[in-house]
């Protein structure tokens, strides 16, 4: 295997940006490919500091691509720069050219802790057929809500979504994508993942209530454990096995 962190200039932020990307220890002609996302304190390199993230991938054919997008919730930023945009267009694109990653959408991966959580399902819920499988690890996935809850959000939300009323009525409120959901259209499996000690865990219960009506491929799945790295590292290793069983099933549709 291989680990190499990559520092590049993106057109979209105009700046210089850091990815990590893991890689298998044998070459593919294409990789399947996993999104990794970081939460709301954290950078791309969370996932391989803070578990075993490395030892665990070994033994899956996938390449882990974990993007930093600072304080961004994953939005193109009302005051700030377009990460949504970047994320989801340019990141890709280069990706699949450095890298060799697959193009097919039942290759291809996303999960994500927090707020990654949420940026994992706002990037699957918005761009059906995208990815296979989706993942939300103790997501923050009514932002709405949070933001109506604790007063101490302000200053940052306002930078990221503008004001209340702008984020209930976009794509940035996750509740909202959810209304729109067409069973038929969209195949991606998402899992949605929340310790019940968690402090999110009252707002994964509502996102679990509509989710369940909405998406035609949803399970949720609940452990002891709180908003930390010991419960996330657990589920790692779930969700990778998870992915690749996924990933064998297309596989063995593709050859019937």
């Amino acid at each position: 295997m291989a680990i190499t962190r990559m520092n590049f200039r993106s057109k979209v932020l105009e700046k210089s940006t850091a990815v990590n990307v893991y890689l298998p220890d044998y070459s593919l002609e294409e990789y399947p490919v996993i999104y990794l996302l970081h939460g709301r304190s954290d950078d791309c390199n969370a996932w391989l500091n803070a578990t075993s993230l490395e030892r665990y991938a070994e033994f899956f054919p996938f390449a882990i691509v974990m993007p930093q997008v600072e304080l961004s919730y994953y939005t193109d930023m009302i005051y700030g720069d377009n990460y949504w945009t970047y994320l989801t267009e340019e990141l890709p694109e280069k990706m699949n050219d450095w890298y060799h990653l697959s193009h097919s959408w039942e290759k291809r991966f996303v999960a994500g802790n927090s707020m990654g959580g949420y940026g994992s399902f706002k990037w699957a819920l918005t761009k059906p057929n995208y990815f296979n499988g989706a993942v939300s690890f103790s997501g923050a996935l009514d932002v709405v809500d949070i933001w109506g809850k604790d007063p101490n959000r302000e200053s940052d939300f306002a930078k990221i979504f503008g004001t209340k009323q702008q984020l209930s009525a976009s794509n940035n409120n996750l509740m909202k994508c959810l209304e729109a959901a067409n069973l038929s259209d969209n195949y991606t499996h998402f899992i949605q993942i929340c310790g019940i000690e968690d402090f999110l865990y009252e707002n994964n219960q509502r996102f679990r209530q509509r989710a369940g009506q909405n998406l035609l491929n949803y399970q949720y799945e609940e452990d002891y454990g709180g908003h930390d790295w010991h419960f996330w590292d657990e589920k790692i290793q779930d969700v990778l096995l998870q992915f690749s069983y996924l990933l064998e099933e297309q596989e063995t549709r593709g050859c019937e």
